[in-house]
């Protein structure tokens, strides 16, 4: 599994379908054919050519956005995306062979989690990651 690491990349991923949701997450997938190009007949839109190839090589490729909004502190931003990133291994076999973007879309509680590393907090995310990805999973075998 590789990381998104550039905007272009991130964008080009969000432009894709949103695969699954939960009450705090979205996963959205822009599907790559074997060589890494896009899968879909959707012409290339802003500053890249038609054709450039974002993601070199065929793999599964992976993004976690956590914006400042729903996670006020960084160490409640790092924390999550950790989580991300090390649930994500997990199901990396069963991915689609896609640029796979999860995006926090709702803040948790700060009274019912007051602290940013709490392992309340961490056991949520974690569970509530562990569906977003079984979902996605589920939704490629039977479409």
């Amino acid at each position: 599994m590789q990381r998104l690491k550039t905007r272009p990349q991130f964008q080009a991923a969000l432009a894709g379908s949103t695969v699954s949701r939960t009450p705090h997450f979205a996963l959205h997938r822009m599907t790559l054919d074997k060589n890494g190009f896009w899968a879909s007949s959707e012409p290339l839109t802003g500053p890249k050519a038609p054709g450039f190839d974002l993601f070199e090589g065929g793999d599964v490729w992976l993004g976690a956005m956590v914006p400042k909004r729903w996670a006020r502190r960084a160490v409640t931003r790092n924390a999550i995306k950790r989580q991300i990133y090390s649930v994500s291994e997990q199901f990396s076999d069963r991915l689609l062979m896609a640029a796979h973007v999860v995006r926090l879309r709702t803040g948790f509680d700060r009274k019912q989690f007051p602290s940013a590393t709490s392992e309340p907090l961490k056991r949520a995310v974690r569970q509530e990651l562990e569906q977003l990805f079984e979902r996605a999973v589920r939704q490629e075998v039977s479409p």
